[in-house]
């Protein structure tokens, strides 16, 4: 019997999963998808830069045409790539990842990235000039928004939404939108807990998307910390559960969404399994210890652009 996933409402009619599958540069995934839907998962998190579009619609298409779900239940989220920062770009990008999709709508459409880049050639997502700098422009990220309004008025996608920005910039869009971002989708784990940023969320009703929830496991090494802590796994005992476990719903308890990305059958399974347990406050204060503000996804080269800020809660 699939998962029965807790949905969090981030626009008028519109309900999101608290947990779906990531699939951040993993080009084969449709087996994932289908694994994932099966388990009960309805989020399906992609973008222009994974390269899986087409992969994730193929699993789709199979998956909706043999009745496993209907298209109403699944939640599709796709993102507008850095090249495409102007308005009238935006609507051809999503009408683009709907068709790599196969879908004629998304449920949530996301602003990659506060900053834009410079076309190159196709599959050169990050172009660097002779000089060996990043090769972005200043489009306001405001002009992109403009376009991505333009989508929901067109029926493209239900929501819209950033990822990797910040409060400043939030406040910038809050400012001056006709359709306020229903969501921001960050990296969010014990290393960078991001707590003012999701307070920020909150008060302002903006569903958080966390990604890379699990941090990036060595089990060589031992990385990160807090999947190995004595004190974290006994906490998992306790419940009957791994310390994966663990940290997603610690994420979900601090009012986040985590989207951890597999390939891999039973970990598909595993990650979405646990809806029937809560942490103690006193268990969230010891996986808060671990917050040391630093994120495993860094995006430095970008770093004197008008649209980088540095802190805490920046990239």
């Amino acid at each position: 019997m699939p998962a029965k996933i807790p949905t969090v409402e981030i626009a008028k009619g519109v309900q999101m999963p608290v947990i779906g599958l990531g699939t951040y540069f993993q080009p084969e995934v449709g087996d994932a998808t289908k694994w994932a839907i099966d388990a009960g998962y309805r989020l399906i998190d992609t973008v222009e830069l994974y390269k899986n579009e087409e992969d994730i619609g193929k699993a789709l298409k199979e998956t909706l045409e043999k009745g496993v779900v209907k298209r109403e239940e699944l939640f599709i989220l796709s993102k507008v790539w850095s090249y495409h920062h102007r308005e009238d770009e935006v609507v051809e990008a999503c009408k683009n990842s709907l068709k790599k999709l196969q879908l004629d709508y998304l449920d949530l459409y996301l602003i990659h990235l506060p900053i834009g880049l410079n076309f190159h050639k196709e599959d050169v997502y990050f172009p660097y000039r002779e000089d060996g700098v990043l090769d972005t422009n200043d489009i306001d990220y405001l002009e992109t928004w403009r376009g991505m309004e333009k989508c929901v008025e067109l029926g493209l996608t239900k929501s819209i939404g950033i990822s990797n920005f910040n409060s400043r910039q939030i406040e910038r869009i809050l400012s001056v939108c006709k359709i306020k971002p229903s969501s921001l989708q960050v990296e969010l784990n014990p290393h960078v807990t991001q707590k003012e940023l999701l307070k920020y969320c909150k008060e302002k009703n903006i569903a958080v998307i966390a990604y890379t929830p699990i941090g990036r496991p060595n089990l060589q090494e031992k990385t990160p910390n807090y999947i190995f802590d004595d004190r974290v796994l006994a906490i998992a005992q306790k419940y009957g559960k791994t310390a994966t476990q663990i940290i997603l719903r610690y994420l979900i308890d601090c009012g986040a969404c985590p989207i951890p990305r597999s390939v891999n059958k039973q970990r598909i399974e595993s990650n979405i399994d646990i809806f029937d347990f809560n942490l103690t406050p006193e268990e969230i204060s010891v996986i808060d210890s671990f917050n040391a503000n630093k994120r495993f996804c860094k995006f430095t080269d970008a770093k004197g652009h008008k649209y980088h800020f540095l802190g805490p809660e920046d990239f």
